[in-house]
């Protein structure tokens, strides 16, 4: 170890030179590729993993700064004081890097005369008159904050009586009013005999990269909580649709008993990883005259409180059905329903009653895609009756429709999104031309469900989807 350490080193080149503009081009460089970047991405709004993202490429471009700031002070070394007047203009390594020059400093403490000497960037840290002399180190923790002067006052006492080395941090109170992390580097200085004659120390401002590590610490706080938050609406979501929702597995016979009975089989198709439970539904009932009610739907949005207006609509069809109401009637009271509900929403659905007796099937729709029928190897959609979304218009009506249904009819009930990529036409002709020859050969609704899984359930969907099939026993 040096029995001296100079603050205020002569400016002298120091050897290569070559190598530190070498590694200053090439750290601005990779500066200049972070922030083109950090430029190309999304301003950081309500989404957590947005702000995540920023913040890190805010505190990598603080760590470039301050790297692209230390190798230019290790080019041209430290600027001495200038008595009387204020520190030369530091040179910018770019517009957005701040006083690179001015965060780092250095210091000597004179344990024999007490005097302190200091280099321009620590008054320019430290916020403080070059023409004024430095604080001595009795006088250095007056500009601390009261919470950090026990840990200056630990490290200096430490490196003074012991030899310890100085690595630590502490706010200082600038004139200004302003306050900055200080960062300290610092080792005793030994005379002739071995004894402390002085303490050298760098001093860094490291404010910004504080900041910038804070902002990185709360946005993946905020980004754990919300990941929190969305599993237990998740998992609350799954538990409400699993509480109200026939089983999916297996198979129902509607009636239990009797002739035309309905073999039923239901399935949902889940979105891909990581969206939220959705709103849709299918049911299936024997009602309390001996019909059986067919059903599914789709209430817009995603999270606990649609799982929960769903489980509301859905209780709504049940009770209503079992009273006796017809399904045009039904459509028009959900409608009214959802239209009185403190929060808005708005939901599709179809709402079928079979008649096992005469198997008539009489249905209604609210903007909800048909109900498909399966005969002798070919599809059709039904034609629909008229119908909007619930939810759009108060007072809105809703028609009627009426079919016949043959020994081995094959019906098929869904909500949007069954077909990823495809809608409207087109998910109507890719549902009719793929399910078609599979469902002629189906012995069961089991195995027609069975076949909506193979040709469907693997594909990667935005939202989930609930399928539902009806065969009208031979």
């Amino acid at each position: 170890m040096p029995s001296h350490v100079s603050a205020d080193r002569p400016a002298a080149q120091p050897p290569g030179r070559g190598s530190v503009e070498a590694l200053i081009s090439q750290t601005r460089r990779l500066k200049g590729d972070v922030d083109a970047v950090r430029r190309d991405t999304r301003s950081a709004g309500s989404d957590p993993e947005e702000r995540w993202q920023r913040a890190l490429y805010d505190l990598a471009l603080h760590h470039l700064d301050d790297l692209d700031g230390h190798l230019a002070q290790l080019r041209d070394g430290p600027a001495p004081p200038s008595a009387g007047v204020e520190p030369p203009p530091v040179r910018r390594a770019s517009p957005a890097a701040g006083s690179l020059l001015s965060r780092v400093g250095s210091a000597e403490w004179n344990l024999l005369t007490d005097e302190a000497s200091w280099s321009g960037e620590l008054y320019r840290i430290l916020g403080r008159d070059p023409a004024v002399p430095a604080l001595t180190l009795d006088e250095l923790p007056a500009v601390v904050l009261d919470d950090d002067r026990p840990r200056l006052t630990a490290m200096v006492t430490d490196c003074l009586i012991d030899a310890k080395p100085i690595d630590g941090e502490f706010r200082v109170l600038r004139p200004d009013g302003t306050v900055r992390t200080v960062h300290m580097m610092g080792e005793p200085v030994l005379d002739g005999d071995g004894s402390t004659a002085s303490m050298w120390a760098v001093l860094r401002d490291v404010s910004e990269l504080r900041r910038s590590q804070r902002t990185v610490r709360e946005t993946r706080d905020t980004m754990q909580r919300h990941r929190r938050r969305a599993e237990t609406e998740q998992r609350i979501a799954v538990e409400l649709q699993e509480a109200v929702l026939p089983p999916a597995h297996g198979a129902l016979r509607l009636p239990h008993r009797g002739p035309g009975t309905l073999d039923v089989a239901a399935h949902r198709l889940p979105s891909g990883a990581g969206a939220l439970l959705g709103g849709d539904w299918y049911d299936a009932l024997e009602l309390s005259d001996g019909d059986t009610l067919l059903s599914v739907g789709d209430l817009t949005g995603h999270g606990v409180a649609v799982a929960s207006g769903m489980t509301m609509l859905l209780g709504a069809v049940r009770g209503m059905a079992m009273a006796g109401t017809r399904p045009g009637q039904l459509m028009t009271l959900l409608n009214q329903l959802l239209d009185a509900t403190v929060q808005p929403a708005l939901g599709s659905a179809v709402c079928c009653r079979y008649r096992p007796a005469t198997r008539t099937l009489t249905w209604a729709q609210a903007g909800h895609p048909a109900p498909l029928l399966f005969r002798g190897g070919t599809g059709r959609a039904l034609s629909a009756p008229d119908g909007v979304l619930l939810g759009v218009t108060s007072g809105a009506g809703y028609g009627q429709a009426e079919v016949t249904l043959e020994p081995g009819d094959l019906l098929l009930l869904h909500t949007d999104g069954m077909v990823p990529g495809h809608s409207g036409t087109d998910s109507l002709d890719a549902l009719l031309g793929r399910l078609a020859p599979r469902f002629g050969a189906a012995r069961t609704a089991q195995d027609c469900v069975r076949a909506v899984v193979e040709e469907f359930g693997e594909s990667e969907r935005e939202d989930e989807a609930c399928v539902l099939v009806a065969k009208v026993s031979e």
